[in-house]
């Protein structure tokens, strides 16, 4: 293999890669998409099948914005309820974490052991 074949080859094989992205990317987007129905999804998935290369290019000129905004919000919402779950974890304090530790081991659901353990991690942050 010649240095140019090699140069090739890496060519190629970015294309090849960006080109499995950029579908991945549609296909997400497709059944990210509420708004589209069914059937106009298969029919999507059928024309990438079988004219990959202009269905992606078609798709990304007619649908590109909605994609962007689609993605936009999934990633808004990942972000809210990250803050929202961090709030939560970081919310609760070790009283907090003791009492809730306490009505376990009053209901049975832990045995003293356990109660000593989860008061020790709680005391210890």
């Amino acid at each position: 293999m010649g240095f140019w074949d090699f140069i090739w080859f890496i060519i190629v094989s970015f294309l090849f890669i960006a080109y499995l992205m950029v579908l991945f990317s549609i296909i997400g987007d497709l059944f990210r998409d509420h708004k589209l129905n069914g059937w106009w999804k298969a029919l999507w998935i059928i024309f990438l099948i079988f004219v990959p290369l202009l269905t992606a290019l078609v798709y990304l000129i007619a649908r590109g914005r909605g994609m962007a905004e689609r993605q936009q919000a999934a990633v808004s919402e990942a972000k809210r309820d990250t803050d929202a779950y961090i709030k939560t974890v970081a919310g609760s304090s070790p009283a907090d974490e003791i009492a809730k530790a306490k009505a376990l081991l009053d209901s049975g659901a832990i045995t003293q052991a356990e109660y000593d353990h989860l008061k020790s991690v709680a005391l210890a942050h």
